[in-house]
Formats: C-alpha cells, structure tokens, sequence
C-alpha cells in the first residue's frame, strides 16, 4: 500500500500544474518570438523596475487569428499582428550596434476594424501633414477672397478641408499603385499596403474609384467655373507619380499639384479668378512645396539611388540649403506681393514675417543626413500654413 501511494504520487507530481501551465501562456505572451529567444541585458539595472531588460517585441492585438494550440493544448501567441508596423525610424541597439526596426502603433490600430486598417493607412489618414499642406493654400486663398471686415465662409473652408482630404488620400493611392515595384526597394515604404501585399492593386483601384467618387459629390457643390477648374487638377494628381521617373524636379511637380487649391479656392467665392492676387498665391505655394519636400526626400536619397528615380535633393546634393534658401526667399516675396495686391491690413505682414522666421528655422537648422530630423522639420510645415492662415484672417478683418 505504502509503494502504491508513493507510485501515485510521482506521477502527480510529473503532471503539469495550473501554474506551469499558466507561467508557460504567460511566457508565451510575453515573448511571442518564433525562431530565437531575446538577448538579455548585459548590465541589467534591478534596482529600477522600470527599465527594461529584454527586447521584446510589442503586440498590437491578440485576436483569435493570432492565437494557437501549444504542446498541452493552451493558446499561446503565434505571430505578430500585421497591423502593427515597422517604421524606418529604426534605433541604434546600444549592445551590439545593430539597427532594430521601430514598431509603431497609430489610432488606425487601436479604433478601426481590422479589414478597414490596410485603406486607412493606404490613405494616409495616420499623417494628417500631407491633409494639412494641402488644405492651407485653400484656406488662404478663400479667406484672401471674403469681404473686408468679414470671417470667410465657413461652409467653404469645411468643404475645402474634406476635400483635400479626400484628393491627398486619392493620390496617395495612386502613388502607390504606379510605385508598388519601387516601394519595395525603399525602406521607408516597403510596408505600404499595396507594396507589402496586404491589398491587392484592384482593391487598390476600387478604393481609389470610391474616394474619387466622394470627391466629385464636394466638387459638385461649387459653381460651375470651380468645377472645371477643380476637374482639371485631376491631371496633375495621376501624372505626379510619373515625374520620378523622369526629371530630377518632381517637387516642383508637386508644387503645381498640391497648390491648385490657391486658384481653386478663390474661384469658389468669386466666380472668377484675379490674377494679380492668385497667381502670386500660387506661385508662392510651388516654391512653399520645393522647399519643404526637397527637405523630405532627404530621407530617401541613398534609397533613391539605388532604385534609380530622380529627386531635388539629389539633383541639389550637397548646395541643397542655398538652393531653398533661395525658394524661401521666393515663396515669401511671393506672399507678400499677393497681400499687397489685395489690400490687407498690416497684421498680414507681422504674420508674414513670424512664418519667415519659421521657414528660416527650418532651412537652416535642418540636418540633411539624419531622417528624422528631415521629418520632423517637414511636419512642423502646418504651422508656417497656420501663420499665413492667420496673418490673412486678421489682415481682412483689419482691411
């Protein structure tokens, strides 16, 4: 009898408890790594539980696609959600000098379905900058036409910002429909949903043919001239992609497609367009655009080179910061040439020049060889559209 307790109690104790049970899970979880196990610190700081010791990889969810049976039939972690993704702001591993990718988790991840997630970022609706250097010059252009004394239309400036929305989501998925084979080879754009295969290129197109579709019912609430000349910017949109291809200026190309807004805008109001006021509005966004988006395709240049498309920034090398300096200079005179013409009141000028101090911060503090600090300097561009925005607000009101 004594043997057959002891017989019995061997095999209890080889049966897996709930605990081990519940630490392997939580092992799992925790380091959901397949094939190797994370490198522990070579001086850990114990005293500071709030430091990390191990390099682990973050999950975004733990959905039941993410799940599956291990060796005792508990779920544990298979694999890393594609919804979070790798940036090419990638860290400086300080053990070993090795470059680790950055894993980023934005709102798209945290509040829409999962099927929505791969369109939302397809239309960048994760970076709001490429909305919000559209939508200024509208809003310039609109607030330079209301009446002096008086606010814009409002209605206007929130059609306006819909619709540039709506155009720089449409041609970001033309961009990467026409650019899915390069996207690949460049490390900042090799996880686009169209490059990274999440979405094939005719769910790429159907979605395009949606956005377009929205834009055409804002488009339609305009006069009849605002609608031929906002139908003719759709040229500029599908061919910008192309210009990369061939010439070393597809910023400027950008210029004259991210701008149209400054004649668009003014249309909408007036039913016509003056041109010694819009034209130099326009022309001072083409130059805005060469400066900030020559600072961001320093971010791509060694890629650029090696995939064979074209840049200002390679085209400028090493003279780059003279030669925006000098698109600086432009976009500002131009700015001040179109407020001249329009009569506004000095408060414009004071603005006027607080943006050019702003634009000056950027051109000469930026660092061309780090990405991002490129980046950072081409996201604050929204507050030199916000002091422009202002500076003809209070200008008009003062007129």
């Amino acid at each position: 009898m004594s043997w057959f307790r002891v017989a019995r109690a061997s095999r209890r104790l080889q049966r897996p408890s709930l605990f081990s049970s519940s630490l392997s899970l939580s092992r799992s979880i925790l380091n959901p790594l397949p094939s190797s196990h994370p490198t522990p610190n070579p001086n850990p700081d114990y005293h500071n539980p709030f430091k990390q010791h191990y390099r682990c990889t973050p999950i975004s969810d733990l959905s039941r696609d993410n799940l599956k049976l291990d060796w005792w039939g508990y779920k544990s972690v298979a694999h890393i959600s594609t919804s979070v993704r790798e940036t090419s702001n990638s860290e400086e591993d300080k053990d070993g000098g090795s470059r680790l990718p950055k894993a980023e988790v934005s709102w798209i991840d945290l509040y829409l379905p999962k099927q929505a997630r791969p369109y939302a970022r397809l239309a960048r609706l994760d970076k709001p900058i490429g909305t919000w250097l559209l939508a200024w010059p509208c809003m310039w252009s609109i607030t330079l036409a209301a009446s002096p004394g008086h606010l814009p239309d409002f209605k206007m400036l929130l059609l306006f910002g819909c619709g540039a929305l709506l155009l720089r989501g449409a041609g970001c998925t033309v961009n990467d429909l026409l650019d899915r084979d390069i996207d690949t080879m460049v490390e900042r754009t090799k996880l686009r949903p169209v490059a990274s295969g999440l979405l094939s290129p005719f769910q790429g197109i159907c979605f395009l043919g949606f956005q377009l579709l929205l834009g055409l019912g804002i488009l339609l609430q305009l006069n009849n001239y605002s609608r031929i000349l906002g139908a003719s910017s759709l040229l500029l949109v599908f061919s910008y992609p192309l210009m990369k291809r061939l010439t070393f200026w597809p910023q400027a190309y950008l210029g004259l497609t991210f701008n149209w807004g400054a004649l668009l805008g003014w249309a909408a109001v007036k039913g016509s367009l003056d041109p010694a006021i819009v034209f130099p509005l326009y022309i001072s966004g083409v130059f805005w655009t060469l400066v900030y988006d020559t600072i961001y395709a320093h971010q791509d240049k060694e890629d650029d080179l090696k995939v064979g498309v074209k840049s200002t920034a390679l085209r400028f090398g090493d003279s780059t910061k003279q030669w925006i300096t000098g698109f600086g200079i432009a976009c500002i005179s131009s700015l001040a040439l179109s407020g001249f013409n329009a009569g506004i009141g000095s408060p414009y000028y004071a603005f006027l020049a607080a943006a050019s101090g702003q634009l000056a911060w950027q051109i000469w503090t930026a660092d061309l060889s780090s990405r991002a600090d490129c980046n950072r300097k081409f996201v604050s561009n929204k507050w030199f559209g916000a002091l422009i925005f202002s500076g003809i607000l209070l200008g008009k009101l003062s007129s």
